[in-house]
């Protein structure tokens, strides 16, 4: 029971952490939708208990994605019971994406000095946003448009890390504080520049700050079988908690702009 209050605080926590361009309520359930930017911010989550039946809540679920050009996604976690993920597949549903969340108690964190120079600010910046479509290769001319507004949306503190390479931002990182938590996301660093600690750099100037202003824990998502950020994560501290994956409605089309993960 522990562990499933603590896998709720964090969804809960990710849901504040990144909101979507557009969202609605359907009893119980949250249809979350941002021209498929990620695959968080474009699927379905399930927060409380249905009254309507479950093909029909299908049914009007996949009429809405259609109507927005996307497919249905519906993000499933430890919380939701096994058997909804059976009745997707049995509908079609294929698994698009599997995400580890690993989690770290700070409260034996030791502050340390990063190992490159990291500029922290309360704010994210344009110049962080440019820097993040970059390295991302966001070229879409809508992502490019409504993710500022979905970073200005977040209700809460935020964090922005950014190292530099004369003026050129070179890495990014962005720590999200909620109750006592510190959510880490955005760590990107430049494809010219790996290797040289960078990543390790940012998430120690995050974690260094949100420790100064009282987090207690911090968490964080992984795509699987991203193997040099999970080697990265667990050297800083981090464990692994949950797995979540998302069930998708039918393949993007090819050439279509794939969602890249926060």
């Amino acid at each position: 029971m522990e562990s499933e209050k603590e896998i709720k605080i964090i969804e809960d926590l990710s849901l504040n952490a990144w909101p979507s361009h557009q969202m609605q309520l359907y009893d119980g359930w949250i249809l979350r939708f941002s021209y498929f930017y990620t695959h968080r911010t474009n699927c379905i989550e399930q927060i409380g208990s249905s009254s309507i039946p479950l093909g029909d809540k299908l049914d009007y679920c996949e009429e809405i994605y259609e109507k927005w050009g996307t497919p249905a996604i519906y993000k499933i976690t430890p919380l939701l019971s096994s058997s909804f993920d059976q009745m997707l597949t049995e509908r079609g549903y294929h698994i698009a994406h599997v995400t580890e969340v690993m989690t770290m108690d700070m409260s034996n964190y030791k502050v340390r000095e990063p190992l490159y120079p990291v500029t922290v600010s309360d704010v994210i910046s344009p110049a962080w946003l440019d820097a993040l479509f970059d390295m991302k290769g966001t070229v879409n001319k809508i992502h490019r448009k409504i993710v500022p507004s979905m970073y200005a949306a977040i209700p809460k503190d935020v964090i922005s890390a950014a190292v530099y390479e004369g003026k050129k931002i070179i890495g990014t990182g962005l720590c999200i504080l909620d109750r006592d938590y510190a959510g880490i996301y955005a760590i990107h660093v430049d494809q010219g520049f790996r290797r040289r600690h960078i990543g390790n750099a940012i998430c120690r100037a995050l974690l260094n700050a949100a420790f100064c202003r009282g987090a207690a824990s911090a968490y964080l998502q992984v795509v699987k079988g991203n193997t040099p950020a999970k080697g990265l994560y667990e050297s800083l501290g981090f464990h692994d908690f949950y797995t979540y994956w998302f069930r998708q409605q039918y393949p993007v089309a090819e050439g279509a702009n794939q969602p890249a993960e926060k």
